[in-house]
């Protein structure tokens, strides 16, 4: 049990935790977000995140502190928190991410370790071997090795009460990433950071984040706290937390603003394409685009990095209100709709649908059917898998109207689509009080098909008859022949078919 983390609220694979990082004598509210600090350009300084932006933590390069001789004088002499003017946790990297760039660095796991310690950061990272994305199996596995010996040489180095990441790497192996990250777990290492995503992300790879980080979390402990290294755009932020990410750290909220770029929850605009500003961001509300495009490189740099910031935070702000609502996959399924990308990402998360649905809680507040994916949502899942515990009648209604039951059935129940067969004593329950569309289509009725089948397969002699309401051949087949079909009237097929 890591008792550095504390799970307080939880949505899909989402939730609000509490990260105690003692060197720093903080306790940092997850999900959260480490604006990346490079030690040389502040764009906006760390003392403005924290007072105007309420950043608790963030994270820099300690490696490069650390070849730079003035910084690393600084640094050593003054310590991080008072050279970067931040009172919150301060996580640093260790030149992995030069390693991947350049193909080589010169400072081992334990130099890099006892140095991070002698800056005074609270959380520290060894030199692992971030691998890219579709890598020989090969050249994956002898990186893993290194990796691993990373970790046991970070284990043998004395951290005091610094925190110490355990990075996941693997590539696209998913094999090897779940088998990376059980070594990490059984470490002593405190977080957990899933590494070299950044290449994925950047081409558009949502899906393959996904799995990728499912793959990570099936070889973690439910009390890992897990940082997806390098995700710093707001567009996905409500994905990876459904995944079950912590963590995130963005360096997109300067890099952006240095080209332009106009970070939203939709994707990324370029100022020079923007006539109205789409945010009530205090940027956003205090200017127009032609005065931030009309300032000096130096002024519009600043004023679209903090736009940048502001839109990144709120989202975050977002998400974890969503977790308290239990509408964190509704926010996710809103997001999709912004790329065509993360409509593959969000089909992705729901082929996890059955580990999703170990965590996510039984009860919320209402079940939003918002297009064809959410018949696959962890809660139609469920309802599927214990379907067969319903105690059934000998014969048994299910219809999609009122009809009453009459004297051919020994009890009437909702046909309720997605979820098919629904007890009148359950139809107040969630998620059975669900908000549907009046054409909720072909796959929530297939899904309700299957619901049906699995009601049957449970109760082989009871004698099921299904009112439907003009369902499309392609659903009606997936209903077992045992079961009598019958038509609700002679109403036409609301959805045209």
């Amino acid at each position: 049990m890591r008792e550095h983390f504390e799970l307080r609220r939880g949505d899909a694979l989402g939730r609000i935790g509490a990260l105690t990082v003692p060197r720093a004598g903080r306790t940092v509210e997850t999900p959260a977000l480490l604006p990346v600090i490079n030690p040389n350009i502040r764009t906006v300084s760390p003392a403005r995140l924290e007072a105007e932006f309420g950043a608790d933590a963030l994270i820099t390069n300690a490696y490069i502190i650390r070849k730079t001789e003035d910084l690393r004088e600084r640094a050593l002499d003054q310590g991080l928190h008072d050279m970067l003017d931040f009172s919150g946790a301060v996580f640093t990297d260790s030149g992995s991410f030069q390693l991947a760039e350049y193909g080589e660095i010169d400072v081992t796991t334990r130099e890099i370790l006892e140095f991070q310690r002698a800056i005074g950061s609270d959380v520290a990272t060894p030199v692992d071997v971030p691998t890219p994305p579709d890598a020989a199996r090969e050249t994956t596995e002898t990186d893993l090795t290194t990796t691993e010996e990373a970790l046991a040489d970070a284990e043998a180095v004395d951290t005091g009460e610094m925190l110490v990441n355990a990075p996941i790497q693997g590539s696209t192996h998913l094999d090897l990433r779940e088998d990376a990250a059980r070594h990490a777990d059984a470490t002593a290492l405190d977080v957990f950071p899933v590494g070299a995503v950044v290449p994925l992300m950047n081409d558009y790879r949502y899906a393959d984040v996904v799995d990728v980080v499912a793959a990570a979390k099936r070889g973690l402990g439910a009390d890992a706290p897990v940082h997806l290294f390098g995700a710093g755009h707001p567009m996905m932020f409500a994905l990876a937390v459904a995944m079950g990410c912590d963590i995130f750290d963005s360096a997109a909220y300067a890099i952006y603003a240095r080209d332009d770029r106009y970070l939203t929850v939709r994707g990324t605009n370029h100022l020079d394409d923007i006539a109205y500003f789409p945010c009530e961001c205090p940027i956003c509300a205090a200017h127009d685009p032609e005065e931030v495009r009309a300032a000096d490189d130096d002024e519009r740099e600043r004023l679209v990095a903090e736009h940048n910031l502001h839109v990144s935070y709120g989202e975050l702000r977002r998400v974890k209100n969503a977790i308290r609502e239990g509408t964190l996959l509704e926010l996710v399924e809103t997001r999709a709709r912004g790329h065509p990308a993360m409509v593959d990402g969000y089909r992705a998360l729901l082929n996890h649908a059955e580990r999703i649905e170990r965590h996510d809680p039984a009860s919320k507040g209402a079940f939003f059917y918002c297009s064809a994916e959410s018949a696959r949502r962890p809660e139609v899942r469920r309802h599927h898998d214990r379907i067969g515990r319903l105690d059934a009648p000998e014969r048994l209604l299910l219809t999609e109207g009122n009809d009453p039951t009459g004297d051919r059935f020994d009890a009437t129940w909702r046909l309720l689509p997605p979820f098919g067969p629904v007890p009148r004593a359950l139809s107040e329950t969630y998620p059975f009080t669900a908000e549907l569309p009046e054409r909720t289509g072909a796959a929530a009725r297939e899904a309700a098909a299957r619901g049906v089948a699995a009601l049957v397969d449970a109760n082989p002699t009871t004698d099921v008859t299904v009112a439907h309401d003009g369902w499309p051949a392609a659903a009606r087949s997936l209903l077992p022949d045992s079961v009598t079909v019958e038509p609700l009237g002679a109403r036409p097929d609301r959805d045209g078919r």
